[in-house]
């Protein structure tokens, strides 16, 4: 069974660690890799790694570190298919879904190879007698990223990119559960001529995390998780002084007004529902039909479709919805799914008793449909993070945007109108960081930036995109004078034009 390695300082490195865990095949439940959680001293080893290869690279010119970054895109393009099959096999979602996943990572790239011109400051000539004055933008030093399972690829892509071609050093700490894409885009990067120690990967759980958050050569930390964690990563990085953006959990709601095309909503529902099982953060998992009448049209389009999900392994090309990603997080699912019977929610289609003929042993879960949730029952206010959709069926429009401005969480939200009227008021009003109008998961694109509102979000800057570059950097302001036009004699007073 193979090993899973770290890697810092340009080379593989076997961990001494005697604290180990099973990599899992969530469509078979078999073990299929074992991965060692890094010892302290090997956490250390990379930051200093990193720390060693920051000023060198600090002052390399933008425009080299870009040629970097534009042949790291190519090697990415050209093995797409190689990471989604790594994503696939650790993660259980369809090899379309992981190309998918690689394609919009592949996109942040692009973005960082434009950093020639993101890092341009401003200039500014005589704002006083022979005075001018220039701002300019400057690395950090050694930063950290900390990501989650469900985009193993994507989500590291959304950091290191920016972060690397900003002039830092990254140390990642990705997830146990699903470590391959994340070494092998690495092994990408070394291919593509950064110098050694310029991207270092390191496996481990918590000791890991607490170890990156405490470090004093860590400048900045970027986490995608849960809310919770997000709350302490936040918490603990910033108590040590580090600038900290850490994206937590979600729960996002798409209203259907009765004006909407149905059919297009109810597809919709489904891809942004169900896709990935229901593993995204900007997943749809509840439904807020307006009326009784748009209600009722809803739930009868839905059930027959969420009944015929395909659902398979990865390599079923047919699949349209792979397994959870470990069995734990299958029974807290179905302990949800419980809890929403309980609690009277109406169960319109039941996904527990789901079984794959030949994959018995794999997380499997069929997709599952409740109707006439109230905000007040468990799997409304929890994030399932499963194939679960609630609809919850609100009086009016404006019950519904108080619904969702409700909400502890404010990630995405959309909703799907014909009303020109409704969709901009709607964008305005909603107090979400993410917006879609007749767009199901308005993930934006990499030249915007990623980030939610409420406890979706710690911290003052959201991920990748322009954001991502004042993340990774700091304002440098400069104001200069020459002799020439500096006046004989102490100026005691503040300085001004007059």
């Amino acid at each position: 069974m193979e090993t899973i390695q770290n890697a810092y300082g340009g080379r593989k490195v076997t961990s001494v660690s005697t604290r180990t865990q099973p990599v899992y095949n969530p469509a078979t439940g078999e073990p299929i890799a074992t991965l060692p959680l890094s010892t302290l001293e090997e956490i250390d080893a990379a930051v200093a790694a990193a720390k060693a290869a920051s000023v060198e690279w600090g002052a390399t010119p933008p425009l080299k570190r870009m040629k970097h970054m534009f042949k790291f895109k190519e090697l990415l393009d050209r093995h797409a298919a190689d990471l989604a099959r790594a994503i696939s096999k650790e993660h259980g979602k369809t090899h379309a879904d992981a190309l998918g996943e690689v394609a919009r990572g592949i996109e942040v790239v692009d973005f960082a190879c434009g950093i020639p011109h993101l890092l341009k400051g401003d200039y500014s000539r005589n704002v006083g007698p022979e005075i001018d004055s220039w701002s300019d933008r400057q690395p950090l030093g050694v930063v950290a990223g900390i990501t989650p399972f469900n985009f193993p690829a994507m989500v590291p892509m959304w950091m290191y990119p920016v972060a690397i071609a900003c002039g830092n050093t990254f140390v990642l700490k990705p997830s146990e559960r699903d470590p391959s894409a994340p070494m092998l885009a690495w092994e990408l990067f070394q291919e593509a001529g950064f110098p050694d120690g310029v991207l270092n990967v390191v496996h481990g759980d918590k000791t890991a995390v607490d170890a990156l958050l405490d470090h004093p050569d860590v400048k900045a930390v970027s986490f995608v998780g849960s809310t919770p964690i997000a709350e302490y990563v936040y918490a603990r990085g910033t108590a040590k002084g580090k600038r900290v953006q850490a994206l937590g959990g979600a729960k996002n709601h798409m209203i259907v007004m009765p004006d909407a095309d149905m059919d297009k909503a109810v597809d919709a529902l489904m891809g942004a529902g169900y896709g990935s099982a229901g593993e995204r953060c900007m997943a749809i998992s509840v439904a807020v039909p307006i009326g009784e009448k748009t209600a009722d049209a809803l739930v009868e389009a839905l059930a027959p479709k969420v009944r015929a999900l395909k659902i398979g392994p990865a390599t079923d090309p047919d699949a349209e919805m792979g397994p959870v990603i470990t069995a734990d997080a299958k029974r807290k699912i179905s302990g949800l799914i419980d809890q929403g019977v309980k609690e009277g929610a109406e169960l319109v289609v039941d996904g527990r008793g789901f079984a794959l003929q030949g994959y018995e042993n794999g997380y499997f879960l069929g997709g599952t449909l409740f109707d006439r949730v109230t905000k007040d029952m468990t799997i409304y206010k929890t994030e399932i993070f499963g194939p679960v959709l609630s609809v919850l069926r609100a009086g009016s429009y404006d019950e519904a945007v108080k619904l969702i401005n409700d909400h502890e969480y404010g990630n995405g939200t959309a909703i799907f109108t014909r009303d020109g009227d409704a969709a901009r008021a709607f964008a305005d009003k909603i107090e979400v960081g993410m917006v879609g109008i007749n767009v199901p998961i308005p993930v934006p694109v990499a030249y915007h930036s990623f980030g939610g509102w409420k406890r979706s979000l710690f911290g003052d800057h959201s991920i990748y995109g322009p954001e991502g570059v004042r993340f990774y950097t700091r304002l440098k302001t400069v104001t200069s004078r020459w002799p020439t036009g500096i006046r004989a004699g102490a100026e005691f007073n503040f300085p001004s034009l007059k």
